[in-house]
């Protein structure tokens, strides 16, 4: 058994399938199945179930999972400490971002700079899949909305707590001149809100909730330009964070009165001491 075997069962888990897998890793289908096979064989047990639409673990694929993900890190951990003894860094790392979270490609760059021999992967997620994505070690690090402060087995930090605002067209239809606006008065427009999964609705949601009001969403869409374009067009208003909001200076934005949706963005990593990488990472996105 090798580590190249352990990355390609990691590899077909995490993607589900076997042409996914050989995407991922940059080889043909065929090279992944014998490897599966080979290993397989050496194990004496099958790891896959193989049905014509999907590809599943075994029990015995379960068990040797998570074994397999420890196993390499521990190879990447002591690459690193190689590298770090001839000073540079090196390797991956794969960061958990939410659906609907821009604004870290500064922090990204400024990482590139110091460690241009660290290669960054971003794997965007629901932010309610992104706690379990770390506990099982498919992401090093990630930026996410979550309500918890306190996450079992992993440590966050507060980067951002703000309270969203409606977006809507100049001189919008139903909402008087200026001014602040109510829940109330939002859950009467027409509203584009952004698909389940993501962060902001789930926020949205949660205030309309406890404020014990019902809305009408006219649009649903999974894309932030795609809701802009819908506003600007005067066929709906949209709630979302002023960190997003600015992102179109030509669409005004009204705060609410009271009991605004809200969002707390934090960084969440695993507990414990660090590989050098994240640590580097995770000081150029706390002193953005």
């Amino acid at each position: 058994m090798d580590l190249r075997q352990m990355e390609v069962v990691v590899a077909v888990a995490e993607e589900g399938g076997f042409s996914a897998a050989a995407r991922r890793l940059h080889v043909v289908q065929s090279a992944v199945s014998s490897t599966v096979r080979a290993l397989e064989r050496e194990l004496g047990a099958a790891l896959f179930r193989r049905t014509t639409h999907r590809v599943s673990l075994t029990p015995a694929g379960h068990a040797f999972l998570p074994a397999a993900r420890a196993t390499l890190r521990a190879a990447e951990e002591a690459r690193t400490a190689v590298d770090l003894a001839q000073g540079e860094l090196r390797g991956e790392l794969t960061i958990g971002v939410m659906q609907g979270l821009y604004g870290g490609a500064e922090a990204l760059a400024g990482f590139h700079r110091e460690h241009p021999g660290v290669v960054v992967r971003l794997r965007q997620a629901p932010a309610e899949d992104i706690p379990q994505a770390l506990r099982e070690g498919t992401v090093d690090l990630a930026v996410a909305a979550l309500d918890a402060p306190v996450q079992r087995g992993l440590t966050t930090r507060l980067l951002l707590r703000e309270e969203m605002v409606v977006v809507t067209a100049p001189a919008a239809d139903g909402l008087p001149p200026e001014g602040p606006v109510s829940l109330a008065e939002a859950a009467r427009l027409p509203l584009v809100d952004f698909s389940p999964g993501w962060a902001v609705r789930h926020a949205v949601d949660k205030a309309f909730r406890t404020a014990s009001l019902e809305r009408t969403v006219t649009f649903e869409v999974n894309d932030l330009l795609a809701a802009t374009d819908l506003v600007r067009h005067r066929l709906g208003v949209c709630i979302m964070p002023p960190s997003l909001a600015a992102r179109f200076p030509d669409l005004p934005v009204r705060p609410f009165t009271g009991h605004a949706p809200a969002w707390s963005v934090r960084v969440v990593h695993p507990r414990g001491e660090l590989p050098p990488a994240v640590t580097a990472l995770l000081r150029h996105i706390t002193q953005r």
